[in-house]
């Protein structure tokens, strides 16, 4: 297989759910004859006439016709065109979706593709990571897939689980990343490890763990090796993995790409702190964007979230201590 993007296997996992089973449809603004905002759709309009549709705008209505056609068989993949624009249809996804099989025993199937993340230019409306808002909520699935393999593995999984799923597609990926094919599938609720190592732990996910890949190379260079763990779903969380980590390296950094108050990154050290604080030689740290609305202008955008180098400084401190 030629080189493909993350794109490309989030559109070839969304051809192949079509094909396979008559029941899944695609739903979403723009996403039949346009493509998509992103051209996530490109196309499948014309190979499956009849089960892409263009939606209104409006997520409310989005979501609670995705809803109504799940109960009655049908397992919709909707697209939101950024996942900023979701909170427009919270209502639908955690008093509904979430609630409705505890409430009836009926699965609600949905799964809902959120352009997540920041990108130079995009501003705070069109560059929000909502993964922790919505971890918060009992029934929902969220997934963070951070390489072409997952995004193609897990969002055919996705349309196969009988849970709502929350699809937290980075668009900063999009073309920025390639591979030359889809490689192995790993259970959905698995974590990774990206890179092995023995002195300290980076725990993260979606865009977050290449430049924590990059960071860890950084500090190679001065004789540290760091352990780099993609956890792919933040809900479910693989404990296991990360506990297993610490207990190796003995120093704990947790980065996300999301604003720092509660949140995922709060939760792995929480997490670890009550469940292995005798594992730790280092108080654990996190590292997440800034506390302020995302900005606009590239350079503000790219001091706002963390990078490479921001990354390392963390974990050289981490390791002076």
């Amino acid at each position: 297989m030629s080189s493909i993007t993350y794109l490309e296997a989030i559109r070839e996992a969304q051809y192949e759910a079509l094909r396979d089973n008559p029941n899944v449809f695609l739903y979403g603004q723009d996403i039949d004859t346009f493509g998509g905002a992103f051209k996530a759709t490109k196309s499948l309009g014309k190979e499956f006439p009849g089960r892409v549709f263009d939606s209104p705008i409006s997520e409310d209505a989005m979501i609670g016709m995705a809803i109504g056609a799940a109960v009655e068989g049908a397992r919709p993949i909707v697209e939101m065109q950024f996942a900023d624009f979701s909170s427009v249809g919270f209502n639908q996804i955690v008093n509904q979706a979430a609630t409705l099989y505890w409430r009836t025993g009926t699965p609600c199937p949905i799964t809902i593709r959120l352009p997540s993340g920041g990108t130079a230019g995009s501003g705070p409306f069109h560059s929000q990571s909502m993964e922790s808002i919505y971890a918060h909520y009992p029934g929902l699935v969220i997934l963070t897939p951070a390489t072409v393999e997952d995004a193609y593995w897990m969002l055919l999984e996705s349309v196969k689980l009988n849970d709502p799923v929350i699809f937290c597609e980075h668009k900063f990926l999009y073309y920025h990343l390639k591979a030359d094919g889809f490689g192995q599938a790993l259970p959905i609720g698995k974590a990774r490890i990206a890179r092995p190592g023995r002195d300290a732990t980076v725990v993260t996910y979606s865009a977050m763990l290449h430049e924590s890949l990059r960071a860890a190379e950084e500090l190679r260079l001065d004789g540290y090796e760091v352990e780099v763990v993609d956890l792919r779903s933040v809900k479910p969380m693989d404990t296991d993995t990360i506990l297993a980590s610490v207990a190796r390296t003995g120093r704990l950094l947790v980065v996300g790409e999301s604003f720092p108050w509660g949140g995922t990154t709060a939760e792995v050290i929480s997490r670890v702190a009550s469940e292995a604080f005798h594992l730790l030689d280092a108080p654990p740290l996190r590292l997440n964007s800034k506390d302020t609305p995302i900005p606009y202008h590239p350079n503000l955008w790219k001091s706002h979230r963390p990078t490479t180098a921001s990354i390392s400084a963390e974990l050289r401190k981490l390791l002076r201590y």
